[in-house]
């Protein structure tokens, strides 16, 4: 079979004449925007229009078609009129009274602009963005691809602690059943005892009886006088025993705390990255530590016992020590606001949420507080436990460190608002993740969801994922210098998922990746009585010193 290919169709033949459709094409009409072959262009201008152009077919599309003006319709318009948004006009448009003393630009200025935008738009698609959304849908379809088989090992563990349940339960049946058969015997004990005397008394009546039959029988005078009735003491008849059998009581079954001691379900936790491809983002390069760290400003606060520090925003800090004001800095050390807190003692922690608003903690009463346009309401009150330490996360979660009040636990909660959204206490174990006390429990998430707690009590800063599944623990860094127990106080995370904490008892700053592992130390900055620390939008840290009050702005990356 000969297949025959459609020469005006097919994408593989060459360009035709759009006139006799045969001839192959020549010039171009740039106007008419017509393919042409030599004969055809004499009779394409044989009308006499003088907007015809022709030009080799090789540069067609290479004149720019101005649209018509509506008020001269004889003339185009290659102006654009600046202060009336940008209409269209011609030349004797800019004459008329309408457009006196307007600004003109020229539309094949606009055009070419819009060209070369377009053009980086186009580079931008094809290069940066397609490909991205391209790996986002593949991951996307990973997930998706993955999703039974995630699910059915949650549904495993969950039946593997059922059979763990069923074993623990058949356990406890057959020690009780043990014990049943123990008091069984003790109580066949009992009534077996018991029988033996009756029976013993029995055979003493029968004795008597025949001894009576003996008597009764004979004539003879001494066994008749010598007979010493029993009656009296066959009277007195032993106590009835009644042995109780034992009961089995079963506890009510509380399907709700049934379901709390069984296990665990983490809420789904959706994170969304609200990021904007940049540009050059795929150009980008992770920034190198600093040899030498450096100071470059001192912040004075005025307090004589400075503890927490967050950024409101490149230019201004809020921080808060042990007094009832909240002071907010700028980087020159201009104080810009105070906010006086009411009631309690003073703020346990401060941060800065998602609009920009403050939050603060008030320990003593349980209670965490938003300054709303200068209003403080409270967000969330807590019964039983005392809140620690508070940060917002990228996705504006709330997560907050707290211990029960007879100090004995401690554990994370992460709030959508006032909502209680996941808690965070337990590893896979069963075992608490963090030390059961009242000491100070500072946190933060880095870049990539996990949760980073410094636990001062465990002398460890803890690290788990959103889902709270226990990723890594650090305690320390063997050093020559650093000989004083790992103490970490307070903690932050910077751009590049880098995480960095005070350690107090040595009087530095530990840094680390975001896997756990030390980078290195920053101690050469004279820095004293470590507390809080925060990083700005620059990836500068800052650090609070307790006792002097200073706020010193370090620069570690390069």
């Amino acid at each position: 079979i000969e297949l025959t290919m459609d020469p005006h169709n097919s994408a593989q033949d060459i360009h035709r004449c759009d006139l006799c459709e045969t001839a192959i094409v020549h010039s171009y009409c740039d106007f008419c925007h017509v393919n042409l072959c030599k004969p055809c262009v004499v009779d394409h201008i044989s009308d006499g229009y003088d907007k015809h152009k022709i030009v080799p077919f090789k540069e067609r599309r290479s004149t720019l078609i101005y649209p018509k003006c509506e008020t001269h319709p004889q003339k185009m318009c290659e102006l654009q009129c600046k202060d009336c948004n940008n209409i269209s006009i011609c030349s004797f448009c800019t004459a008329s009274e309408q457009h006196r003393g307007h600004i003109f630009v020229q539309i094949s200025t606009v055009y070419k602009a819009q060209k070369e935008t377009i053009e980086k738009d186009t580079e931008e698609l094809v290069n940066t963005l397609s490909p991205t959304y391209e790996e986002i849908a593949r991951d996307l379809e990973n997930q998706l691809a993955n999703l039974d088989g995630g699910y059915e090992k949650l549904t495993s563990a969950m039946s593997k602690q059922g059979e763990q349940w069923h074993r623990e339960i058949d356990i406890v049946i057959n020690k009780m059943k043990t014990e049943i058969s123990e008091i069984k015997v003790k109580h066949r004990d009992i009534l077996q005892k018991h029988l033996n005397e009756i029976k013993q008394i029995q055979s003493l009546i029968k004795q008597t009886l025949r001894a009576i039959n003996e008597i009764e029988k004979s004539t003879e005078v001494s066994p008749t006088i010598a007979y010493s009735s029993k009656i009296r003491e066959f009277s007195k008849l032993p106590p009835k025993i009644q042995v109780a059998l034992p009961t089995f009581i079963p506890k009510p079954i509380d399907r709700e705390k049934l379901y709390s001691l069984f296990g665990q379900i983490t809420p789904l936790s959706t994170a969304t990255e609200g990021k904007v491809l940049s540009l050059n983002q795929h150009k980008t390069s992770v920034r190198e530590l600093l040899d030498e760290p450096k100071i470059v400003a001192t912040i004075q606060t005025g307090y004589e016992y400075l503890r927490n520090i967050t950024c409101l925003n490149e230019d201004s800090i809020w921080t808060s020590g042990e007094t009832n004001d909240i002071k907010c800095f700028n980087i020159k050390g201009s104080l810009l606001q105070t906010i006086w807190k009411q009631s309690g003692k003073f703020p346990g922690d401060i941060a800065v949420d998602s609009d920009g608003d403050l939050l603060f903690i008030s320990g003593a009463t349980g209670i965490v507080n938003k300054v709303k346009y200068g209003q403080t309401v409270e967000l969330i009150r807590l019964l039983e436990w005392t809140p620690i330490k508070l940060c917002v996360t990228s996705t504006g979660d709330l997560l907050v460190t707290m211990f029960s009040d007879d100090e004995t636990e401690s554990k994370v909660v992460r709030y959508l608002d006032s909502t209680e959204k996941q808690t965070i206490q337990f590893d896979d174990e069963g075992k608490p993740l963090y030390s059961g006390n009242g000491m100070i429990k500072y946190i933060t998430e880095n870049r990539n969801h996990d949760i980073c707690v410094a636990d001062c009590g465990a002398g460890a800063l803890v690290v788990v994922n959103q889902d709270g599944k226990l990723r890594w623990r650090y305690t320390g860094h063997p050093s020559v210098t650093k000989k004083k127990t790992f103490k970490p106080w307070a903690i932050t995370t910077d751009s590049q998922s880098l995480i960095l904490t005070t350690d107090r008892e040595n009087q530095c700053v530990h840094i680390l990746d975001q896997n756990g592992q030390f980078l290195r130390y920053i101690d050469n900055c004279d820095l004293r009585d470590l507390s809080g620390l925060c990083v700005d939008n620059d990836d500068n840290l800052f650090v609070c010193e307790y006792y002097k009050g200073n706020v010193k702005k370090i620069k570690y990356l390069k």
